[in-house]
C-alpha cells in the first residue's frame, strides 16, 4: 500500500462530475468546493484513491496530483506552458539525464519543473527570467512542486544574453521569449556544436522571423509544428470525439547548432 496522506501534502479531489480541485492538507482544515465542504481530517492518514463524502453528500476521490494536474492548477505569473506541449518540448529538444540546459524565460515555472525531472540530479538547468513578478511566482511554484528549489536548477533574475559573459556551456536550449531571434548570436556562443534549440512561440509572425534568422546565426535542420489535443468520449453506446478540444497554444520550432 502506498503512503497515506500527510499534513502539508497536496491532494487532488475529483468529484462525481469530473471536476477537480487541488488542496494543501492541514489538520482541522476545511476545503469548500462546488461539491460541498470537506474536512481535511477525513483525508489525513488515508491512502490514495480513497472515496469520501462532502457535507453536501457529493462523493469525491482523492489522489496525489500528477505534474500535469499541478501545472494546470498552479498560480501563474505568466502564461503557463500546457502539459500537451511540455512533453513534446522535452522530447524534441532531446533533454536527457545529465544534460546541461539553458532556459529563457522561466515564466510560471512549469517548463523548469519538466526540465528538472528530465535531466535528473546529474544534469544542470540555468533558467533566466527578466520580469520581477514572473521570477518570484516561478520560485513559489517550483518550491511548491519539489518542496525546495532543486539542486540542479539555477534560477537567474536577468536577461538570457547575460549568459554570454559567464562562460557557461550548454547541450540544449529552450526558449519561451517574445523575440528569441534577438538572442541567437549570444546563444550560438553558449551552445555546444550539435546542440538542440527549441523555441515556443504563440504566433506565426514570431515563428517566421525566428526561422528566417536561424540559418545566418549557425542553426540548421529547422522544423516547426504545433500539438493539438482532442479528447474522446467513450461509452458502451458510442465512441466519439469530445465537442471541445485544446487547440492552438503555441508553435514549437526546433533547430540544431552547427560547428
Amino acid at each position: 500500500m502506498g503512503a497515506p496522506f500527510e499534513a502539508g501534502e497536496r491532494a487532488l479531489l475529483i468529484d462525481q462530475r469530473g471536476r477537480s480541485y487541488v488542496v494543501v492538507l492541514q489538520p482541522g482544515g476545511i476545503y469548500h468546493t462546488h461539491s460541498g465542504a470537506l474536512r481535511h481530517d477525513l483525508l489525513l492518514g488515508q491512502p490514495e484513491g480513497v472515496r469520501l463524502e462532502t457535507a453536501a453528500g457529493m462523493v469525491v476521490t482523492a489522489f496525489r496530483p500528477r505534474f500535469a494536474d499541478y501545472a494546470l492548477k498552479m498560480k501563474r505569473g505568466a502564461q503557463v506552458v500546457y502539459p500537451k506541449d511540455l512533453g513534446p518540448i522535452v522530447t524534441y529538444a532531446d533533454v536527457y539525464p545529465g544534460a546541461r540546459v539553458l532556459e529563457a524565460g522561466t515564466g510560471s515555472g512549469a517548463l523548469s519543473i519538466a526540465l528538472c525531472r528530465a535531466v535528473g540530479m546529474d544534469g544542470t538547468i540555468v533558467s533566466y527570467e527578466l520580469r520581477d513578478e514572473h521570477h518570484a511566482q516561478a520560485v513559489l511554484n517550483i518550491e511548491g512542486m519539489f518542496g525546495k528549489i532543486p539542486d540542479q536548477l539555477d534560477l537567474r533574475h536577468g536577461d538570457v544574453t547575460d549568459v554570454g559573459r559567464t562562460g557557461d556551456r550548454f547541450d540544449r536550449c529552450v526558449l519561451d521569449l517574445p523575440e528569441p531571434w534577438a538572442t541567437l548570436e549570444t546563444l550560438r556562443g553558449a551552445l555546444e556544436p550539435g546542440a538542440v534549440l527549441c523555441a515556443y512561440l504563440p504566433t506565426t509572425v514570431q515563428v517566421q522571423q525566428l526561422v528566417l534568422a536561424l540559418p545566418s546565426d549557425g542553426f540548421l535542420h529547422i522544423e516547426t509544428f504545433e500539438v493539438l489535443r482532442r479528447g474522446w468520449h467513450v461509452t458502451e453506446r458510442s465512441v466519439r470525439p469530445e465537442h471541445r478540444m485544446i487547440g492552438h497554444t503555441g508553435f514549437l520550432t526546433i533547430a540544431r547548432r552547427t560547428s
